[in-house]
């Protein structure tokens, strides 16, 4: 049996935070859509509500059936959750003059409560809501109060059932983490056997009985999703694995001789295919960011099919897709709004039934695998990298010349951050690149007077692009010392024939992508 809690998901910004702090509690967990409550599943431990961008109140508010989990399973609702509870059983929820965002202080507290066990006093939580409940159902009692909201967290009287009106999972509720822990391990009674040893054992377990001796195909990209998933794999079928890795032409330098060697020294079954006369030849003249993507993704689909129908008797097609990915492909409806598969169509045109071993992992956890499988820490560490590679770090058109000098500008940007040492928040050394979410050098389509020796030049522009993030949905431009921006921008410019200017990009997303295009 292996616990997990079900997180029913009513359309909030921070439902995979939910998620992910549960995780972090060692503890297996599954978001579904609000109306997807798994019936008959005895694994299930505990139930959470999700926030909403939607009042109670709202015509094209989700509704839930409550009696599927109220009373068979412990249960907390957070904001919409707490409001939608409340509603529901005779409550009341009202739009009023005293509306509740950002920061504010729980001025009691039920430090009696087990959601409450630990906490102390004047702790700040975040408040998110429009609406705020004025009356609880009649078998509740109120159990923390901030300043303005009386109903700031409630408990049921008759049901393992609690409710609060803030948000435990983000940072800025100073002991969410704690409340969260409170509710899955004291009440929901989880016994935090949630590990990357435990996943890798069940997973190779699940993986042999799933495919037996069948041989499975599996596209491979270099970073880590599809590394982990290869070596997962690899451990559960050894050689009726067959990899293969297609090179595109806008891999960073010497990237598919390397990863080819590090695939192999995995002792994984790869073949490599050099396609990127293809590749440049069909981008020839295109300069519109979307086409180019489209053409990317058809002329990789071309090839691995081509590729693939070597394997005559395959029959399954493995993917790294991961959590994040299914959810982002899921509606709140449950209805799928876009693919994230890594060679969407494939299973379709070449009749493969689809195999995705890290499909409930989010991308930390999937590191912590790849680290209990043995895979070397510079691909374990890698920053995430587009699938159409460079061709979406060059404005207008792409040629083989300017592929040369981004890969050379790019070597040079990537090495220096990984030689560069810092301290982290712990004091301890570590490399500028492990500080940093994602980076690289993006190809300007300008050209710019320098002067080199005597010379005039007339050269291209660079702009280096480093970023913070935790999810990648919002980032901030990662605040590099001047120094290292100094003797990077120094070497690109001494050893990159053809470019004459370094730029430093410092927009935030929102409202800048990550990637330029």
């Amino acid at each position: 049996m292996q616990q997990k809690i079900i997180i029913l998901d009513f359309g909030s910004q921070t439902t995979q935070l939910i998620g992910r702090r549960v995780r972090e509690l060692d503890t297996f967990c599954e978001i579904l859509p609000y109306n997807k409550f798994p019936k008959d599943d005895s694994d299930v431990i505990g139930v959470i509500l999700s926030g909403s961008p939607y009042s109670v109140h709202d015509e094209e508010a989700f509704k839930v059936d409550l009696s599927q989990f109220v009373g068979k399973y412990p249960v907390l609702g957070i904001c919409y959750g707490a409001q939608f509870i409340a509603n529901s059983n005779g409550g009341k929820v009202e739009k009023t003059g005293t509306r509740e965002y950002g920061r504010a202080n729980l001025r009691t507290f039920d430090a009696d409560n087990a959601l409450f066990k630990g906490f102390e006093e004047n702790s700040q939580v975040w408040m998110s809501h429009g609406d705020t409940i004025t009356a609880i159902p009649a078998d509740c009692h109120v159990i923390a109060s901030t300043a303005d909201v009386k109903y700031a967290a409630y408990a049921s009287d008759t049901n393992p059932l609690w409710a609060v009106q803030f948000h435990p999972e983000v940072f800025h509720t100073t002991q969410g983490k704690l409340l969260l822990k409170n509710f899955v391990v004291d009440i929901c009674g989880s016994k935090q056997q949630w590990s990357p040893a435990s996943f890798v054992d069940s997973t190779v377990s699940e993986l042999k009985e799933q495919l037996g001796n069948d041989r499975v195909i599996l596209g491979l990209s270099g970073g880590v999703d599809s590394s982990v998933c290869a070596t997962l794999l690899n451990r559960a079928i050894g050689k009726n694995l067959t990899c293969i890795f297609v090179d595109h032409g806008m891999l960073r330098k010497n990237e598919f001789q390397k990863v080819m060697k590090a695939y192999q020294g995995l002792g994984l079954n790869v073949i490599g295919v050099d396609a990127s006369e293809k590749f440049f030849k069909d981008l020839e003249g295109v300069t519109d960011p979307e086409q180019k993507r489209k053409i990317i993704g058809r002329d990789f689909v071309e090839v691995f099919n081509a590729e693939a129908k070597k394997i005559t008797d395959a029959k399954w097609l493995a993917q790294g897709t991961i959590y994040p990915d299914r959810i982002e492909s899921l509606s709140i409806t449950g209805m799928v709004i876009k693919s994230h598969h890594n060679v969407g169509g494939l299973p379709e045109e070449m009749h493969l039934q689809l195999c995705e071993p890290l499909k409930w992992l989010f991308k930390d956890e999937v590191r912590r695998v790849g680290r209990q499988l043995g895979i070397p820490d510079h691909l374990i560490n890698r920053h995430p990298f587009p699938g159409p590679g460079l061709a979406v770090r060059i404005l207008g058109d792409i040629t083989r010349e300017k592929v040369r000098i981004l890969q050379d500008a790019d070597d040079i940007f990537i090495q220096g951050l990984r030689d560069w040492k810092v301290k982290d928040a712990d004091g301890k050394e570590t490399a500028l690149y492990d500080q940093v979410w994602q980076a690289g050098v993006i190809l300007l389509p300008v050209q710019s007077v320098g002067v080199m020796g005597d010379e005039r030049t007339y050269e291209r522009a660079v702009a280096l692009r480093a970023v913070t993030s935790t999810d990648a949905m919002t980032a901030d431009w990662a605040h590099l010392p001047y120094e290292f921006l100094a003797k990077v921008s120094n070497d690109i410019i001494n050893k990159v024939k053809g470019v004459n200017r370094v730029t430093y990009d410092i927009s935030s997303k929102p409202p800048s992508t990550i990637e330029w295009e």
